[in-house]
């Protein structure tokens, strides 16, 4: 990471002159009074300096943007939503290409489908769809980018329901390494089309997803919130709910130390609590029926009502700028001894910090879905996700080892496989783990055939079939 005072590599200003003529949206340079609002990413441990960045409006801006950062030899990065918590979307003296002024979403409601351009947010898709009572799945907050977010698989509190983000994508646009346009579907381009069911960003910048859409007419939820000496009876409850509830029904327990909130009693405020937090893609009336081992138990606070899903997605949004580092084990089950050692890490979250110990349910549509993606981790039951947010510096170290703890004391149940959009840069195994091997070789391959170079490397790379070989 470049020190703050650094000079990014300078590119000549007769190129960006040129640039600039050519661009429907807007080219910032160091020299520029925004750009460093411009290069800030939502992972605040994140301090890159690019030489330019394009802040693209149309497909033609994106295909210039990548043909000047090849002519000019800069390396590129993408930038949607801006989450991912490496930072790959933006890079020390390179060109970041930023979709953030496209982020258009458009409903066909007769169609059932979503056109959103590839830097929408969760946002921009929710608040286009509610009004229709229509909704498909999305990110658990709502400042996610929708492009990066579907095509690494998309997990989100729908997905029992309706299955993963990339299960309702019905077709891609792209910019490829040569500048040109391309479409992905089950028609057009079809082993392109496989790929971007997990594949990230390897093959292109995605411009445009179209995404079938399901009716929601009614979505609630319960939040209800214990000290952490009732965590593992939360807990069991909890999966013993989920393993035999229908698959509108989905959530999470989440360890952490409560916030000063409305809904968390004054005393509870910066102490550790343990939330059972049952989202349900239904009314509150079945809910409370559904949830009705887990309101039975002693509890210190609760909400459970009806809420707009848009609303829904708000509600848990961690503020930019805080300091991330995250990472996940896909569990191949999850029984007692399990449930034992994820409760007894909560107690060892450091403090004070906003840091997340989180057990997501999978199965339903999920693990019914298309088995033929290179997503092997959708078969897990269960998923541990240590979600690790701080201000100070000096906590880096130990947070950190905290999140490799959990990790650590998750591997005896590990399925191997993990969803990649919720690691960082854990190394080229982990990434082969995330597609499997022999999807892995198959992904190279369409690399290969899309992006020979490796131009778009910032990401889960995915090595050229011949660079691979």
């Amino acid at each position: 990471m470049a020190p703050r005072d650094s000079i990014p590599r300078s590119v000549p200003e007769s190129a960006l002159s040129k640039l600039r003529k050519e661009l429907t949206g807007r080219v910032v340079a160091p020299d520029d009074p925004d750009y460093d609002e411009a290069r800030t990413i939502h992972n605040g441990m994140i301090d890159r300096r690019p030489a330019v960045i394009a802040q693209c409006e149309t497909e033609a801006d994106v295909s210039r943007a990548v043909l000047f950062g090849r002519e000019t030899e800069l390396p590129i990065a993408v930038r949607g939503g801006g989450h991912s918590v490496a930072g790959t979307c933006v890079i020390d003296d390179g060109l970041v290409v930023d979709l953030r002024r496209m982020n258009a979403a458009v409903v066909d409601p007769e169609a059932m489908t979503v056109r959103v351009g590839g830097g929408a947010t969760m946002s921009h898709l929710d608040r286009a769809t509610q009004p229709f009572g229509l909704a498909t799945t999305g990110g658990r907050v709502s400042t996610t980018g929708v492009g990066g977010f579907t095509l690494g698989g998309g997990s989100g509190w729908l997905e029992r329901k309706f299955g993963l983000a990339c299960d309702n994508l019905l077709a891609a646009e792209l910019i490829t390494a040569e500048g040109r346009h391309a479409v992905a579907s089950a028609d057009d381009n079809p082993e392109l089309f496989w790929a971007l069911h997990g594949g990230g960003g390897n093959f292109g910048v995605a411009t445009s997803l179209t995404l079938r859409l399901h009716a929601l007419p009614a979505m609630s939820f319960a939040m209800l919130i214990h000290l952490p000496e009732s965590g593992p009876e939360v807990v069991r409850a909890f999966r013993d709910l989920i393993e035999s509830a229908p698959d509108a029904a989905g959530g999470g327990v989440i360890y952490f130390p409560a916030p000063p909130e409305p809904f968390i009693p004054e005393h509870l405020v910066g102490r550790l609590v343990c939330v059972a937090l049952i989202t349900y893609a239904g009314p509150v009336d079945e809910l409370r029926e559904l949830a009705a081992p887990l309101l039975a138990l002693d509890r210190e606070a609760e909400v459970v009502t009806d809420i707009p899903y848009a609303d829904l997605q708000c509600m848990i949004d961690d503020p930019p700028g805080l300091r991330n580092y995250w990472s996940a084990e896909y569990l191949r089950a999850f029984p007692d001894d399990a449930l034992d050692v994820f409760c007894s890490r909560a107690a060892k979250i450091p403090m004070p910090t906003t840091t997340q110990h989180v057990l997501f349910p999978m199965g339903g549509a999920v693990a019914a879905g298309p088995s033929e993606y290179p997503l092997p981790w959708r078969t897990a039951p269960w998923a541990v996700h240590p979600f690790a947010t701080w201000t100070d510096p000096a906590d880096d170290t130990r947070v950190r080892q905290w999140v490799r703890d959990v990790r650590a004391d998750a591997r005896p149940w590990s399925l191997g496989a993990v969803y990649l959009n919720f690691i960082g840069a854990e190394g080229e195994r982990r990434v082969v783990s995330g597609f499997g091997a022999e999807n892995y070789r198959r992904l190279a391959a369409v690399k290969a055939a899309y992006d020979p170079d490796n131009v778009f490397r910032l990401n889960h790379n995915i090595a050229p079939a011949a660079a691979a070989a």
